[in-house]
């Protein structure tokens, strides 16, 4: 009997690829999640300071999005994990997940050992993967030429000064082998969903990692991002974000761009403007520039006022996106 499961490696951070991951896992599909290591906020970036671990954060947000649905076992240990102490207390905000990871770490001599072993205790089907297990600072340089380093500097930046000129790392670093393993054998590339330049773009500073993704003969999909973002994407368009990818990649074409076309209420325009913030467009003339095909859809899930991908509508048009050639530059009807 042939196997017709189809291979997807999401490539991100932690709370876009956990809303892919949540989506995606109820398919008849094989995931792995490629993570970033460059995260250096809250309790990530305390272990991280303190005491010489990995960032974590991301890794715990992913395993818990990855973790199978309807087993009451791991439903409590995900709990458990995604337990957050109080930030007031000597425990200062630290999540479980990351505490358990880190001494996992210490315990399996590395950060890659530690997930195997909670990813075998949550049984997981699917794998999560560091994009490296090098020690780097993510830095970004301005338009005017200063340089922010660090990744929280940059994601709480907030202000709407100028913009991003590029983005780097502050030491050199390895691709892990299995990330590239991972893309070697996807059947499909899924980038983001995920905050452009603190959870997407860092991966492709990899270079052996944005290599792999421009060579590959199999499709590359970018989720584009719902909302731009004061001090990062103030004023973007899709066809800058989608720019900005391929720049990061080397020049390959996205063959699928999905983007968002819901109809916010009032209410949430309002919260969002108050932020700076405002729905993603699509910029037609010059975003079929950048993808062989532009599937739009309403993609968006609303959370009160709060706005994020809706994982079962982006799982599903990802998997269209896998059974249909770019043959048309703009399509739509996903709705």
């Amino acid at each position: 009997m042939v196997d017709d499961r189809k291979s997807i490696v999401i490539i991100g951070g932690g709370s876009g690829s956990s809303v892919a991951l949540r989506g995606l896992k109820t398919h008849n599909v094989d995931l792995t999640v490629v993570v970033t290591m460059f995260d250096s906020g809250g309790s990530t970036g305390i272990l991280r300071e303190e005491f010489g671990y990995p960032p974590l954060g991301d890794i715990r947000q992913c395993l818990v999005a990855l973790s199978p649905c309807g087993n009451e076992q791991v439903k409590a240990l995900n709990s458990a994990l995604d337990f957050r102490f109080d930030s007031r207390s000597s425990l200062k905000g630290h999540s479980v997940g990351n505490l358990v990871l880190a001494a996992l770490t210490t315990v399996y001599h590395g950060v890659q050992g530690a997930v195997d072993e909670l990813s075998r205790m949550m049984q997981l089907q699917g794998q999560v993967v560091p994009v490296t297990l090098d020690e780097a600072h993510l830095c970004a340089r301005l338009i005017d030429g200063e340089v922010i380093r660090t990744e929280s500097a940059i994601d709480l930046r907030g202000n709407n000064g100028p913009g991003i000129s590029e983005i780097f790392l502050d030491a050199e670093v390895k691709a892990n082998p299995r990330a590239l393993e991972a893309i070697e054998k996807a059947d499909a590339i899924l980038l983001g969903p995920g905050d452009l330049y603190t959870s997407v773009l860092p991966n492709l500073l990899v270079k052996e990692v944005s290599d792999a993704i421009n060579d590959t003969k199999s499709p590359v999909i970018y989720a584009c991002n719902l909302m731009t973002k004061l001090g990062e994407t103030a004023g973007y368009g899709v066809s800058t974000f989608a720019s900005e990818v391929i720049r990061y990649i080397g020049g390959r074409k996205l063959d699928h761009l999905l983007v968002d076309n819901t109809k916010y209420s009032p209410e949430v325009l309002n919260v969002y403007a108050a932020e700076d913030a405002a729905p993603v467009k699509l910029d037609n003339g010059a975003a079929k520039n950048f993808a062989h095909r532009i599937m739009v859809s309403d993609l968006a899930y609303v959370d009160g006022l709060t706005v994020r991908h809706n994982s079962e509508r982006l799982a599903g048009i990802v998997l269209a996106a896998i059974e249909q050639p770019p043959t048309n530059p703009l399509g739509t009807g996903f709705n």
